[in-house]
């Protein structure tokens, strides 16, 4: 029988099955991974899994889907970027990363980036932004915008003459739209992989 002691470790292993399978196994299929006696043992785990959030039974209750907490990363500290600092392991709090990214899933899309026009800002040629598509622009945002019919991802600024785009790379010119500038989204986030 499982002990409660070990439910972090299991959890994590059940997210990494997650990740390759999308999926959580079924009783049987968890106590072969976890080396369990019994059927049972596996459904007393999500069970306790369910109680603090991390698994939920679908509305029909016939199988285990992830809960709220399910994809919590920890925040185990800050880092430099600059002067090494000393190294501290214990965990100060936790984060989902659509929870931090991502406000309205229902209007939330992902673009790629082409392009080096916004390097200033840290956004490269690759990354993801995370685009909010409902979220009302602001002069100082960085948009994805329609300007003139073309697709581009910019500062929003604004002067006397109006509303226009400001590259973050000094290489790449201020675009004033020549007819209709249209924000598709503001970018709420980027990210990249590098392995």
């Amino acid at each position: 029988m499982s002990s409660p002691n070990k439910d972090p470790e299991h959890l994590a292993r059940l997210q990494d099955y997650y990740a390759q399978n999308r999926r959580i196994p079924s009783y049987q299929r968890l106590a072969d991974l976890f080396g369990f006696a019994s059927k049972a043992a596996s459904r007393k785990l999500l069970d306790r899994l369910a109680d603090v959030g991390f698994v939920d039974r679908t509305p029909d209750d016939d199988a285990w889907i992830p809960g709220a907490r399910f994809f919590e990363r920890p925040v185990v500290d800050t880092v430099r970027a600059g002067l090494p600092q000393a190294a501290n392991d214990p965990y100060q709090e936790v984060l989902a990363i659509d929870d931090y990214l991502v406000a309205k899933p229902s209007r939330t899309v992902l673009l790629v980036v082409k392009g080096d026009s916004m390097i200033d800002a840290g956004i490269f040629e690759g990354d993801h932004i995370v685009v909010d598509r409902g979220q009302p622009a602001r002069a100082g945002d960085i948009v994805v915008a329609i300007v003139d019919n073309e697709f581009t991802v910019k500062y929003l600024a604004q002067d006397k003459r109006g509303f226009h785009l400001k590259p973050g790379n000094p290489a790449y010119p201020t675009i004033r739209p020549k007819g209709q500038l249209e924000i598709y989204g503001v970018v709420t986030g980027s990210f990249r992989r590098y392995r």
